[in-house]
C-alpha cells in the first residue's frame, strides 16, 4: 500500500464507485429489452450501444478527478493514462452481446489501479440486482454480505469458459463440470469469487477493462486469478490486452493451471 494511501481512502473510493456503478446500471436497464441503436466499432466485429456510451459518460462524470487516468472500453485511449498515479479502469457494460440480446448476464464493471494493481473496486449486475465491492485487504462483499470462494482439487469443479476448451478438459476424465458460459468476463469471475462457480477461465484476448475489477473480488474472496505462467497481472500498460487467464481457489487453481499447461503441450 502506497504511503499517502490508506484503507480508508480505498473505502472511500469504492463507496464513489459502488454509487457510480448502480447509477451507470439505472441508465442501462432503461435501454434493456427495449428499443436500441447498437452497431459495430473498430476493424473488429465488437458490439456497441447507446447505452453503453451513456454508462460511459455517467461514470466519467461521477469518477475522473483532476490527475487521474482513465481507461475505458467506450473512451478514446488517452496516453496520459500511462503517467497517472489513479487511474480508473471501465467497462460501462460488460456483455455487450448479452444486453443486445435480452440476457441476464451483463454487468457495469468498474476499477481504480494504483501501481498496475486493482485497490477498489465495484462490480453491479443489474438484471440480476447483484453489487458485488471489494477494497485491497478489505475483503468482498455480494449485497453487503461477505463472500468466499469455494476449495478443493479438480474433482466436481463447476466452471465456466470458453466451450470447446472446456469439453476437451472434461473429456480426459479430470472430474470437472461444464457449467454454461457467463456471457460477462467480469461476471464470470465474480462468480467464482462468491462461490456460485468453482472456476472460470478466460480464453484470451481480456482487457483491463473486463478483469481489473473481477480480479480484486477473486483475490479478496480468497481466491487466485492469475495467467498460465501464474504471475500478477499488470494493469494500466500500453497495451491492455492479456492471454489466457485463470481463477478459482488457491488448490484448484494449481490444478487446473498444470491441466491446462499440459493439454496445450500435446500433439495436435
Amino acid at each position: 500500500m502506497q504511503a499517502s494511501e490508506t484503507s480508508t481512502d480505498y473505502l472511500r473510493d469504492c463507496e464513489r464507485l459502488a454509487v457510480a456503478v448502480q447509477e451507470a446500471g439505472a441508465i442501462a436497464m432503461k435501454f434493456f429489452r427495449g428499443p436500441l441503436k447498437s452497431w459495430t466499432k473498430g476493424a473488429g466485429d465488437s458490439p456497441v450501444s447507446e447505452a453503453d456510451i451513456a454508462a460511459n459518460d455517467l461514470l466519467h462524470r461521477h469518477l475522473l478527478r483532476d490527475g487521474d487516468g482513465w481507461l475505458s472500453e467506450e473512451s478514446e485511449n488517452d496516453p496520459n493514462r500511462l503517467d497517472a498515479r489513479r487511474v480508473w479502469v471501465i467497462d460501462p457494460i460488460d456483455g455487450t452481446r448479452a444486453f443486445i440480446a435480452g440476457r441476464e448476464d451483463w454487468t457495469i464493471s468498474a476499477a481504480l489501479v494504483i501501481g498496475g494493481r486493482p485497490v477498489a473496486a465495484a462490480l453491479f449486475a443489474p438484471a440480476t440486482s447483484e453489487l458485488f465491492l471489494a477494497t485491497a485487504g478489505g475483503g468482498v462483499t455480494r449485497n453487503g454480505a461477505p463472500v468466499h470462494v469455494t476449495n478443493g482439487g479438480l474433482a466436481g469443479t463447476r466452471i465456466s469458459g470458453p466451450k470447446r476448451v472446456l469439453e476437451r478438459m472434461a473429456a480426459h476424465d479430470t472430474g470437472i463440470v461444464v457449467m454454461p458460459r457467463v456471457h460477462s468476463l467480469a461476471l464470470r469471475l465474480a462468480r467464482v469469487a462468491h462461490g456460485e462457480l468453482d472456476a472460470a477461465m478466460a480464453g484470451g484476448n481480456g482487457h483491463d477493462w473486463d478483469l481489473a475489477a473481477a480480479d480484486l473480488l477473486v483475490h479478496e474472496a480468497g481466491g487466485v486469478m492469475t495467467a498460465l505462467d501464474g504471475g500478477t497481472l499488470v494493469y494500466n500498460r500500453p497495451d491492455p490486452v492479456h492471454s489466457v487467464l485463470i481463477a478459482a481457489g488457491r488448490e484448484r487453481h494449481a490444478a487446473l493451471v498444470d491441466l491446462v499447461r499440459a493439454q496445450t503441450s500435446e500433439p495436435g
